[in-house]
């Protein structure tokens, strides 16, 4: 249903990476040449970033990006779901349920977050399903390459 991703897996990446980054689950697409370097840690690493893909009868059929971080408040590792897609015409077989049960069971992670678009019901459904919660809270960021990107359309 899911496996870690390999080497062989950057063309199949990049194209998850573009579907999931042109869709509205997202704000705004991210430049390319971001995919290319999250491939790379992926493969350097898994201190703080892992992929998943998901797979139908050994078909490719869309992926998860996780990342990393320790929480004191959540006295232990969080895991952050910045990604998940499944194709369409696989949704509704189980992939992202199993995926969610796998993670929920690994006894090292303290917490799971999500982000979800809040016109993104379905997703928020699902979620609700395998126990997310809405944070009573409102998240800040200050995102270097958005913070590029803006400044220099207000130089135009």
């Amino acid at each position: 249903m899911f496996r870690e991703i390999r080497e062989s897996d950057r063309e199949l990446y990049y194209r998850y990476a573009d579907i999931f980054y042109h869709t509205d689950a997202v704000n705004a697409p991210v430049p390319s040449e971001n995919y290319e370097a999250t491939f790379n840690e992926c493969l350097r690493s898994d201190a703080y970033l892992k992929c998943y893909f998901f797979e139908w009868e050994g078909v490719p059929c869309g992926f998860s990006l996780l990342s990393k971080t320790f929480s004191q408040e959540a006295g232990g590792v969080s895991v952050t779901i910045e990604e998940i897609y499944i194709d369409e015409e696989y949704r509704g077989r189980g992939l992202a349920t199993e995926f969610f049960r796998y993670l929920k069971s690994i006894p090292e992670i303290m917490r799971l977050r999500i982000e979800v678009e809040d016109d993104n019901t379905g997703a928020k459904r699902l979620y609700e399903r395998m126990g997310f919660e809405e944070l009573p809270y409102l998240q800040m960021v200050i995102d270097r390459q958005r913070k590029q990107t803006n400044d220099s359309d207000l130089e135009k």
